[in-house]
C-alpha cells in the first residue's frame, strides 16, 4: 500500500534487524543452547520452553541479551530439576558474552539511506532492549553521526510511541517510522496517526509476530531499506 508521505519531518529508525543483524545471532545461540540441553530433553521442547521462560520474564528483565542470559539459566536448571553442572551454567554464560561481544554487521544500503536523508529530516533512533548494548552496538556501528537523538524504550506500544512523541515535541503527523517488526515498529504508530514503512528481516522472533490478518492501512512494506529513497 502506498502513502502520502507530505509534511514528514522526522524519521525514526528501529535498530536491531532494521540497522543491522541481531535477531540470528539470537537463533544461533538458541542451537547451542539446544545442544548443550540435550541429554534432558527434545530440541523442540527446550526451544518452547526457553521461549516461555523469556515471555515470563520480560516484565522483569525487560528486552536484550541479559535478560535472555538469564531465562537460559533459568530454563537450563528447569528442565535438569537443578542437575546442570556448573561447566554447562559457565558456558551458557560465555554465550551470552558472545553476543553481546558480536562484530555490529550492518544491513545492505543502510549507511547509504541514512547519508540521502540526514540532511533532508531530522533523523532519530527508537529501539528497546538493554541500553548498555544498545549504546554500545551503535557506536560500533559508526552511524552515530546521523542521528540528531537516541531513545532505547523499554517496550514498543502506543503509550511508549506517544510519551516519547511528547517529549521530543514531534506531532505524530510528521513522524515516519520505519522497522522491521509489524508489532512493535509500524502498528503501535499508526494507532497514534503516525506513519509507518514496514522493511521485514528474514528472521523474526516469535514474540514480535503478529497473529491473525492485519488491515494495512497507514503503513506500506518494502522490501529493502533503500526502496525508501523513492518515496521520501
Amino acid at each position: 500500500m502506498e502513502i502520502n508521505f507530505d509534511g514528514i519531518n522526522v524519521i525514526g529508525f528501529d535498530a536491531d534487524d532494521t540497522l543491522w543483524v541481531n535477531e540470528t545471532y539470537f537463533r544461533d545461540t538458541e542451537d547451542k543452547f539446544a545442544n548443550l540441553l540435550e541429554k534432558y530433553e527434545t530440541k523442540n521442547k527446550i526451544d518452547q520452553e526457553l521461549f516461555r521462560t523469556e515471555i515470563k520474564n520480560l516484565d522483569l528483565y525487560g528486552y536484550g541479551i541479559k535478560g535472555f542470559m538469564l531465562s537460559m539459566i533459568e530454563c537450563a536448571l528447569e528442565l535438569s530439576n537443578n542437575e546442570v553442572s556448573t561447566k554447562t551454567l559457565g558456558a551458557l554464560l560465555d554465550l551470552g558474552k558472545e553476543m553481546i561481544t558480536q562484530p555490529v554487521e550492518l544491513l545492505d544500503g543502510v549507511e547509504d539511506v541514512l547519508k540521502s536523508l540526514k540532511d533532508k529530516y531530522r533523523l532519530i533512533v527508537l529501539t528497546k532492549g538493554d541500553l548498555l548494548d544498545q549504546e554500545r552496538k551503535l557506536e560500533r556501528s559508526g552511524l552515530s553521526e546521523y542521528f540528531h537523538h537516541v531513545e532505547v524504550l523499554s517496550d514498543k506500544k502506543e503509550k511508549n510511541y506517544t510519551d516519547l512523541l511528547e517529549h521530543l515535541q514531534i506531532e505524530p503527523s510528521e513522524f515516519l517510522m520505519i522497522g522491521n517488526s509489524l508489532k512493535s515498529d509500524v502498528l503501535p504508530l499508526v494507532e497514534i496517526g503516525a506513519r509507518a514503512i514496514h522493511v521485514p528481516f528474514h528472521t523474526t522472533w516469535e514474540h514480535e509476530e503478529v497473529k491473525g490478518p492485519v488491515e494495512n492501512k497507514g503503513y506500506m512494506t518494502i522490501s529493502t531499506l533503500t526502496d525508501i529513497l523513492e518515496y521520501v
